[in-house]
């Protein structure tokens, strides 16, 4: 198989989801690969409410997320499933003189299913909060960011600010006028202290990104940010 698909699940902008279930379909006729990115989105299968969006992503033969994001475990942990454990090992393994090999039928050798031979034990972050929160502690997370997310475009959008983009997971983008007026709301934001938004341009325009991805986050957080947000774009 030397061609592949790509598609998104949660664009880190818009958190939009390509057709993965047309995709898939295509790709598998046409005898293609098809990878997700899902960052963001593939945690959305944890919820019913929103696993709709991510009709068709499992059908995809690899899948990579973020545990920094959803999970809020450190910055460097990412997770990437191929439908396949063979064809994993086959991308990523090793081997060299100076290197211990095992029977492979016996023992699963931990770098030959990663791009690292040595490295900390990440995925000890990830099991322990998967063990805290449990699927429904990941449901309810999920649920919660994309509610808040939707509180943030509601609460901005009756102060007259322009929201670019259907909210259909976690992720907001907000515009304030032209580009520089959204930079320097921006700018006032990441040193207000009270949350912190980055810079994005999408489809040409500059935007502010708000991505609601804390399990911490309250009601009364995202109240307090959607008013700092308008004393920021309101200062003189």
């Amino acid at each position: 198989m030397s061609v592949a698909e790509c598609g998104q699940a949660g664009n880190v902008n818009t958190g939009d989801f390509d057709p993965a279930a047309v995709i898939c379909r295509r790709a598998r006729a046409a005898g293609a690969w098809v990878h997700v990115d899902g960052a963001f989105g593939l945690w959305a299968l944890a919820h019913p409410e929103f696993a709709l969006r991510a009709e068709g992503v499992p059908n995809a033969d690899s899948w990579a997320t973020d545990g920094h994001k959803w999970l809020n475990v450190p910055y460097d942990n990412g997770i990437v499933l191929v439908r396949e454990a063979n064809d994993l090992r086959s991308a990523m393994a090793l081997n060299a003189a100076c290197l211990t090999t095992t029977d492979a039928q016996a023992d699963r050798e931990p770098s030959h299913y990663a791009p690292e031979s040595s490295r900390r034990a990440r995925g000890v972050d990830i099991w322990a909060a998967l063990l805290s929160l449990g699927r429904d502690g990941v449901a309810d997370m999920v649920a919660g960011s994309c509610h808040q997310a939707q509180a943030f475009a509601r609460g901005l959008a009756s102060h007259g600010f322009k929201i670019l983009n259907q909210v259909v997971l976690n992720q907001v983008l907000v515009s304030f006028g032209s580009a520089e007026e959204t930079r320097s709301v921006v700018d006032k934001i990441q040193r207000g202290g009270i949350l912190w938004c980055s810079a994005t341009v999408w489809q040409g325009r500059t935007a502010m990104r708000i991505s609601v991805s804390n399990w911490a986050t309250t009601a009364d957080d995202v109240q307090a940010g959607i008013d700092e947000i308008v004393r920021a774009a309101f200062k003189e």
